[in-house]
């Protein structure tokens, strides 16, 4: 198992919680983005893949390189759509995960909005990230983390 990180927005406490499983698991973790990323030292089982500028650029490395049986963070819904028909197990910086059940929803959910907002109308945004968000995160993230590191029968 390989944990995705879709680095470039995922926040700061998002990625301590990663940097710790992955220390105290010796799980191998990788985070994309368009930019460098900062990992502690003691971090030994994480990297950084930095990816050429451009659209969705880090997305498609993620989608390219996962696998069956991996695990992905993202707040990217099309990403995380493709990822789940890939079997890979997906969760949003807030603890929301993504499967077979409720992807399609999200999906037609946030291109509904993102046409609403190419209407002019505002749709607000998400609200700020904060100790509840980082605690479901962790929980989530703690719960998938478990399920795919048991044998499957």
């Amino acid at each position: 198992m390989v944990i995705w990180v879709d680095a470039d927005a995922a926040p700061r406490e998002v990625k301590e919680v990663v940097f710790r499983a992955a220390d105290r698991l010796g799980i191998e973790t990788v985070l994309v983005a368009n930019t460098a990323q900062s990992i502690p030292k003691s971090a030994v089982t994480v990297r950084s893949v930095v990816v050429r500028q451009g659209a969705n650029v880090a997305d498609q490395y993620i989608v390219v390189h996962s696998q069956v049986g991996d695990l992905a963070i993202t707040a990217d819904i099309p990403l995380a759509a493709q990822l789940v028909d890939k079997q890979v197990a997906v969760i949003d910086p807030r603890g929301d995960e993504y499967n077979p059940s409720n992807i399609a929803s999200r999906l037609s959910m946030r291109d509904f909005l993102d046409q609403l907002r190419g209407t002019g109308a505002a749709t607000g945004g998400a609200a700020p990230y904060g100790a509840k968000d980082k605690k479901a995160f962790a929980a989530a993230f703690d719960r998938l983390l478990t399920k795919l590191a048991r044998p499957q029968a």
